[in-house]
C-alpha cells in the first residue's frame, strides 16, 4: 500500500510563544518570538467544572502527579526528531517534571481546548479537554510546528465528573499505539514520554460496579493540532457564528496551504478537503486491521490523523463486526462499520458548517458528502491492489483467519510453498487452506505470478516478497501484547513496554526478539478473553 505524508507545516496561535525548552539553547532566529493571541480566552479564571462560551480555550493549569514519577517510556525518535533534544536529557529530574505536568516551560501558558462532540450517535454538548493541557507549541530545526500536550494532567473546567487523571493501563496503549501507527505509516498524532506516579487514582474499569485504585500517568503528546470536528460544532451550536468563522480562517490559513484564504468558496474547499482526507485514513486503519474503538465527532481531527486512542484493537481474526470496545454493546464503531461512523461524523462536520455556506455551497456540499464511501472504497481497492485479494478477503472472512499474518505469511511464501501448498510453518496460511475455495483461489493467483514473471526482468517472486513485505506488516499492537506489558508496568517493570516500542518502530521487518517473544504466533487462548472499555 501507498502511505502519505500529507501535510507538513502547521502552528497554533492561542499561546503566547513557542516553549523554551530549558535544556537546549535556542537557535538565534527563536530568541525573542512571541506569537500574538488568536483568540480570546475564557475570561472565567480557575480548573473549577463550568459551561464555557464565546471562547476556544480556557486557562488552565495541569495539577503535578504525587509521589515519585517514573519515566516509563520515551521515544527517542520524538525527542530528538520532533523537539530536536538529545535523548540524553531524560536522565534528569527536570525532564520529568517539564513531561509531567510538575513544571511548566518557560513562556508557556497551558490551555485546555473548549469543543463538543456527537458521541454515539447524540449531540453530548460541552465535552472539551478534560484531562489535558496544551503547554504550546514548538517549531523545530525542520520548520515544523508542533503543539505539545499533557494528557492525564489533572482538572479543566472541561472535567465534568471526572479526576482529570489517566491511569497506566490506558496511558501505556496510548503511548505505544501513537508510535506504532507512525512507524505503519498512518497519519497520527505522536506520543514522546509516558511518567507513572504512585498517585491513586480510583477506576471502574468495565462499569459494572468495581471499583478500585489505579496508579496515575501522564503522556507528553505532539500533533500539529489538537483541532477536532467538535471544535466546530460547539460553536456552530450556541450560534456563536464570528468565533466559528475565525476559528475555520485560522485552520485553513495555517493547515491548508493549498486552499486561497480570500476565496469566497475556501470553506466549501475545507470541507471538500476533510471530506477525502478523512476516508483515505480510515481506508489505511482498514488496511492494518485498525479499530479506533470510538469513532465520535470529538475524536476525529481536522487534519484527519489519527487521535485520542482509547478502546483501540487490531483486529486478529477477520471478523467485520469486531468490536474493540466493550463500551459499544451496539457495535456502533465496528470495524466494518467504522466507513459508515465516518460518513456520520462528515455529515455533521456539514452540519457545523452550514451556517457559513451559502445555499449554492451547501448543494455542492450534500454532493462532496455522498462521494465519502465512494473515495473510501476506491482507497481501500488501491491499498489491497485488485480484485485477486478482494477474494482472498473473503475467504479470510469465511475462515476467520487471522488479518494480519495472513498478509504477511502470503507475503513470504516462495513460489515453491504455493506451489506444493506447504504451509507448515505458516500457521495463518495453514488455517485459511482450510477453505474448499482455497485451491482455486491459489490457481488463479499463481497465474497471474506467472504473467507478471514473462514481463519481469527481476526475480518476480523475491521481488513480490520484497514488496509485499514492505507494506504488509508482521508485527502490530495487539491487545494481549499491550495487556502482557500493561500488567508488568503496573508492577513497576516497563521492560515489555521498551520491548514493544522498540520492535513497533520496525513492524515489517522480523525480529529476533519479537520471535522470541511470541509476537508473530497464534494468540495464546487468554487473548480471547480480554476486554478493553472507554474507562481510562
Amino acid at each position: 500500500s501507498q502511505r502519505r505524508d500529507r501535510r507538513s507545516t502547521s502552528g497554533i496561535a492561542a499561546t503566547v510563544g513557542p516553549p523554551c525548552l530549558p535544556w537546549r539553547e535556542p537557535r538565534q532566529e527563536e530568541e525573542g518570538r512571541q506569537r500574538p493571541r488568536a483568540f480570546p480566552i475564557d475570561q472565567v479564571r480557575g480548573n473549577f467544572i463550568r459551561s464555557v462560551t464565546n471562547c476556544i480555550f480556557s486557562e488552565a493549569f495541569p495539577t503535578p502527579l504525587k509521589g515519585p514519577l517514573r519515566l516509563a517510556a520515551v521515544s527517542k525518535d520524538a525527542l530528538e526528531g520532533l523537539l530536536d533534544l538529545d535523548v540524553a536529557v531524560i536522565v534528569s529530574d527536570e525532564f520529568r517534571q517539564y513531561v509531567s505536568g510538575g513544571k511548566l516551560f518557560p513562556g508557556s501558558e497551558p490551555l485546555a481546548h473548549r469543543y463538543g462532540g456527537h458521541q454515539f450517535g447524540y449531540w453530548a454538548g460541552q465535552l472539551g479537554d478534560g484531562r489535558a493541557h496544551l503547554l504550546g507549541h514548538y517549531t523545530n530545526r525542520k520548520g515544523e510546528t508542533w503543539e505539545l500536550q499533557l494528557k492525564g494532567s489533572g482538572k479543566t473546567p472541561y472535567s465534568r465528573s471526572g479526576d482529570g487523571r489517566a491511569v497506566v493501563r490506558s496511558s501505556v496503549r496510548e503511548f505505544l499505539c501513537s508510535e506504532a501507527m507512525y512507524f505503519l505509516g498512518i497519519p497520527t498524532s505522536r506520543a514522546a514520554s509516558l511518567v507513572v506516579s504512585d498517585e491513586p487514582v480510583w477506576r471502574d474499569q468495565f462499569y459494572n460496579g468495581n471499583v478500585k485504585t489505579e496508579r496515575g500517568a501522564v503522556v507528553l503528546r505532539l500533533a500539529k493540532s489538537w483541532f477536532r470536528i467538535g471544535s466546530l460544532e460547539i460553536l456552530s451550536q450556541n450560534g456563536e457564528l464570528d468565533l466559528l468563522r475565525k476559528l475555520l480562517n485560522f485552520v485553513i490559513a495555517e493547515h491548508f496551504p493549498s486552499i486561497h484564504s480570500n476565496k469566497s468558496d475556501k470553506y466549501l474547499a475545507f470541507y471538500t478537503s476533510v471530506v477525502n482526507d478523512t476516508a483515505c485514513l480510515m481506508a489505511e486503519w482498514m488496511s492494518v486491521g485498525f479499530a479506533h474503538g470510538v469513532c465520535n465527532t470529538d475524536n476525529f481531527s481536522l487534519l484527519s490523523v489519527t487521535i485520542d486512542y482509547g478502546p483501540f484493537g487490531f483486529m486478529e481474526a477477520y471478523d467485520p463486526d469486531f468490536v474493540p470496545n466493550t463500551s459499544d454493546d451496539e457495535g456502533r464503531y465496528s470495524i466494518g462499520a467504522q466507513a459508515h461512523a465516518g460518513l456520520f461524523n462528515m455529515e455533521k462536520l456539514l452540519d457545523a458548517l452550514r451556517p457559513l455556506l451559502s445555499a449554492a455551497q451547501q448543494e455542492v456540499a450534500e454532493m462532496v458528502l455522498k462521494t465519502f464511501l465512494d473515495i473510501y472504497q476506491t482507497s481501500s481497492r488501491m491499498l489491497l491492489k485488485d480484485g485477486t485479494c478482494l477474494r482472498f478477503i473473503q475467504l479470510m472472512e469465511d475462515t476467520r483467519a487471522d488479518f494480519t499474518m495472513t498478509f504477511r505469511q502470503l507475503s513470504e511464501a516462495s513460489a515453491h510453498q504455493l506451489r506444493r501448498r506447504n504451509f507448515t510453518q505458516a500457521w495463518a496460511l495453514q488455517d485459511l487452506a482450510s477453505h474448499g475455495r482455497f485451491s482455486d483461489w491459489l490457481n488463479v493467483y499463481l497465474l497471474r505470478l506467472g504473467r507478471q514473471a514473462t514481463h519481469s526482468r527481476k526475480d518476480p517472486h523475491s521481488d513480490r516478497q520484497a514488496r509485499m513485505k514492505s507494506v504488509n506488516p508482521r508485527y502490530v499492537l495487539r491487545n494481549w501484547m499491550a495487556e502482557s506489558a500493561i500488567r508488568k508496568a503496573e508492577r513497576n517493570d516497563f521492560s515489555e513496554v521498551a520491548l514493544l516500542h522498540d520492535i513497533l518502530r520496525q513492524p515489517f521487518l522480523t525480529q529476533a526478539s519479537a520471535e522470541q517473544a511470541g509476537y508473530a504466533d497464534k494468540p495464546p487462548w487468554w487473548a480471547h478473553q480480554l476486554k478493553v472499555s472507554c474507562s481510562s
